[in-house]
């Protein structure tokens, strides 16, 4: 190499300590989530527009259950009005505070039924800030033009690291070592206690956290086997069963990551656990009704099973606080606590700094971008739908968001009132009984929009419709 090109390559080094910190300087964990450093869409070369439904400090966004800082930020930069409140509510207060907002923020302990979206007027979008939506009637928010949306992906990390920590947890018996030190208790043992390396783990559901939690315990050196409903290559070297039973039958640790269906409820009980092997351990961070917990008990007092980990249950308390997990929320709960080698956790799974973070940013993007622009791309119960963004050389342009029932006849109508102005772009989509026809026109005066706000509110298969312009 010559002088020239070490002295560029030097001045190059220098420039880019001096840009970035110290030449010794290491890399370290994000403080914030990898959500922060994502663009909101790829660049254009023309300034896109922004599109606005109806004045945003006229938007009223409702969140609950403590949903993360970040989520608020980005409403506010919107200037919607945000109202914040750490807890869930009851039925009746949820009703009344429902009645007037356009968008609802909950995580997992907000019940949105059928009797309380009844009564929500003017709501266009809930975000789930969470990765489940049981606690949302998902065909009833569709049939009132309400889209529903999730985060499927962004806690899945925090609790794959939490069901390994549970695993070499359980393997050691640490809880009940805490507990007796606590109180004083020296017990310094070593009778069935295990390393994990070399034990097999069996994965109930091999999803977002379920891979992960697979190449996670791979690199501490347990073998890894999964099943799941459908066929799905596997990640490193672990190896999809055929049935439930083969899993139970080779599994020291059996994980699950189901979804709550009617298909999952009491996925393990009784015969479930007979089929386990002696002194098998079970973890469960997915969902509370996955587990029979009083045919777990038995299980555990029978010591067919070593231990078990769950973090879900079928009835939760509110809020937090002191007595909240009781009898008289759950009848097996005096039962379930006095079990050794049994690890308890209030639904802390995703409970991170990072995911919660990550989950605020991802919802309320997906929320923002479906009122501002009918971007329906990531919601759970709803047409996927989506149109490129308009640019601000595009004057006159007015997009039109029509959900209607999913039945034939109604583009024609559609297109008939939309027939004396030109449609630039349009795309449709359905989901079962509802569609969702996204289209851009062009050509429209002021005076236009509330004509064709009309004649589009007196079509029969109407179910919503907004004009975004």
């Amino acid at each position: 190499m010559s002088a020239l090109n070490i002295e560029n390559l030097q001045n190059t080094f220098q420039n880019a300590v001096n840009l970035g910190g110290s030449p010794g300087a290491v890399s370290t964990s994000p403080t914030q989530s990898f959500m922060n450093t994502l663009p909101r869409r790829l660049s254009t070369s023309k300034q896109q527009k922004i599109l606005k439904p109806f004045s945003t400090g006229d938007m009223k966004i409702l969140l609950l259950e403590n949903v993360n800082q970040t989520a608020i930020e980005i409403f506010n930069k919107q200037g919607y009005q945000v109202e914040f409140l750490k807890g869930s509510l009851p039925e009746e207060e949820l009703i009344e505070k429902i009645k007037d907002v356009h968008a609802i923020g909950i995580r997992s302990k907000t019940k949105l039924t059928a009797k309380v979206l009844e009564h929500a007027k003017n709501l266009v979008c809930i975000g789930c800030f969470c990765i489940g939506t049981n606690q949302v009637d998902l065909n009833f928010a569709a049939k009132k033009g309400i889209a529903v949306f999730n985060s499927p992906f962004s806690n899945s990390r925090s609790v794959a690291e939490l069901v390994i920590a549970e695993i070499i947890s359980l393997a050691r018996q640490l809880g009940d070592r805490s507990i007796e030190l606590h109180t004083g208790t020296w017990n310094k043992v070593s009778n069935k206690c295990w390393e994990v390396r070399g034990k097999t783990l069996g994965i109930i559901g091999y999803g977002h956290i379920g891979s992960q939690l697979s190449v996670l315990a791979e690199a501490m050196g347990l073998h890894v086997i999964y099943y799941d409903v459908v066929t799905i290559m596997s990640l490193g070297t672990a190896k999809q069963v055929s049935t439930l039973d083969e899993l139970l039958n080779n599994a020291d640790f059996v994980s699950l990551h189901v979804p709550e269906t009617p298909e999952t409820k009491n996925l393990l009980s009784a015969p479930q656990f007979a089929a386990m092997k002696d002194g098998a351990y079970v973890i469960n961070a997915s969902r509370g009704t996955v587990v029979d917990i009083p045919s777990l008990i038995a299980a555990m007092k029978a010591k067919k099973l070593a231990g078990a980990a769950i973090d879900v249950y079928p009835a939760e308390p509110r809020k937090n606080g002191v007595g909240a997990f009781c009898d008289d929320l759950n009848k097996w709960t005096s039962d379930l606590i006095s079990l050794p080698n049994l690890i308890m956790t209030p639904h802390i799974g995703g409970s991170t700094e990072e995911a919660q973070s990550a989950i605020g940013i991802e919802v309320s993007n997906s929320l923002s971008n479906y009122i501002n622009e009918g971007n329906s791309v990531g919601s759970v119960n709803f047409p996927e739908v989506s149109l490129k963004a308009l640019n601000y050389d595009q004057e006159n342009t007015v997009r039109v968001l029509y959900i209607h029932q999913n039945i034939p006849g109604v583009l024609r109508t559609v297109n008939n009132i939309l027939s004396n102005h030109n449609i630039d772009k349009q795309f449709s989509d359905s989901h079962g009984d509802i569609a969702y026809l996204m289209a851009d026109i062009s050509s429209v005066d002021q005076s236009d929009i509330k004509e064709i706000y009309e004649k589009l509110n007196q079509t029969d298969a109407k179910i919503s419709i907004r004009l975004l312009y």
